[in-house]
């Protein structure tokens, strides 16, 4: 067994390190991103039509690849950080707000709607003197 840890001393080193380094990255973006929802983005029935729906084709279709690649990002980081130290659970919902697929609008509304998920980001929004989620 020591030998094989010894033979793949450099895939357990990079692994380490991403594993490191997606921890850092959700503590820092997972509640940027909370905080910066309106109050009532989650009070409509239908999502709000995006800031950037004015901008050239090109444009959006980048902002959408990027805010895909990240999103995908963070739900890989924070399925790692539900079995290792790290807010997995905040981290997979981070990700979701940011992707942009088909009915993701409802997901999150009743994702949000459980209570201690909305308690835990309401208390989050009040530290920086946000108002809290509606929903």
């Amino acid at each position: 067994m020591l030998e094989f840890f010894n033979t793949h001393e450099e895939i357990f080193l990079y692994s380490t390190l991403i594993g490191l380094v997606g921890l850092i990255g959700s503590l820092i973006v997972v509640p940027w991103i909370l905080i910066k929802i309106p109050s009532d983005y989650f009070l409509a029935n239908q999502r709000k039509k995006c800031p950037w729906g004015n901008c050239p084709p090109i444009l959006r279709l980048v902002v959408l690849v990027i805010k895909n690649i990240i999103g995908v990002v963070l739900i890989l980081s924070g399925v790692i950080m539900l079995f290792i130290p790290g807010q997995g659970i905040l981290t997979i919902i981070g990700g979701i707000i940011l992707m942009d697929f088909p009915y993701k609008y409802k997901i999150m509304r009743k994702i949000i709607k459980n209570s201690n998920i909305l308690r835990f980001i309401n208390k989050l929004r009040e530290k920086v003197n946000q108002e809290p989620l509606k929903v």
